[in-house]
């Protein structure tokens, strides 16, 4: 494996970083995906190359690595981060958040609760949430902690699999419809896309993104759009302009 260790440094002081009071910043709106690179061996290289290309958030999820490695992989996720002033996220375990200080962690409908992993991590840790129905956008808006106690409620949350992803296998895909029922159920709670902040994900690439914006959305997580890319930077960044794009 080809990686360089960095020992945690504190919090980045720049770019997507998250401010004293907690939160996710307004301004984080593509967030990668990827699991440790095993096949390719190259993930310090390819955390850094995502972050040039404008990924504003990496995290870290693969099921087939132990503690120890996703500890050391994540020191250099960490270090990537903090030189590109961005934000670096822990998947479903929130010991691994706690000893790596992860910045961000995301949690799924089965995992720990939110109250819970709020108690662990403090007020200062982003707490996100994956939804895939109605019922669930509606409980994490009111969740939400531009809507709840801002120490104790969700910082965002997401929505799909829009399409159909190996990345989920079982999964059923929810379409555009629960992209466009959160948008109008987050403006319905008085929220926007600044205080209530969500993503749309699920097999979201360059060929539909602007269909994803269109349907509500601002903010989207990719996985192999950037994982399978040859130019990682440049996929991030053609990503970004197509956000862009759909957004005007």
């Amino acid at each position: 494996m080809n990686v360089t260790s960095a020992p945690p440094s504190g919090p980045a002081a720049s770019g997507s970083t998250p401010d004293s009071a907690g939160g996710l910043p307004g301004s984080a709106r593509l967030y990668l995906c990827t699991d440790a690179r095993r096949d390719r061996g190259d993930f310090g290289e390819f955390v850094e190359a995502a972050f040039a290309g404008g990924v504003d958030i990496i995290q870290l999820r693969d099921k087939g690595i132990e503690a120890a490695e996703e500890l050391e992989l994540l020191a250099v996720l960490r270090a990537a981060a903090e030189r590109h002033g961005r934000l670096w996220a822990v998947n479903d375990r929130a010991d691994i958040a706690l000893l790596s200080g992860a910045p961000v962690f995301h949690i799924g409908q089965q995992d720990l609760p939110v109250a819970s992993a709020r108690s662990l991590l403090g007020a200062n840790g982003v707490i996100g949430l994956s939804t895939h129905t109605p019922e669930q956008v509606e409980g994490a808006i009111r969740l939400s902690s531009a809507l709840s106690t801002p120490d104790g409620g969700l910082d965002y949350f997401c929505v799909g699999p829009v399409w159909a992803t190996p990345t989920k296998p079982g999964r059923a895909a929810v379409g555009l419809e629960l992209v466009q029922y959160a948008a109008e159920a987050v403006k319905a709670a008085g929220g926007d896309q600044a205080t209530v902040p969500w993503f749309a994900i699920g097999g979201i690439d360059l060929g539909n993104v602007e269909k994803v914006v269109a349907a509500g959305a601002g903010r989207i997580v990719v996985v192999r759009a950037i994982t399978e890319a040859d130019d990682p930077a440049a996929a991030a960044a053609a990503l970004l302009a197509a956000l862009d794009a759909g957004a005007a």
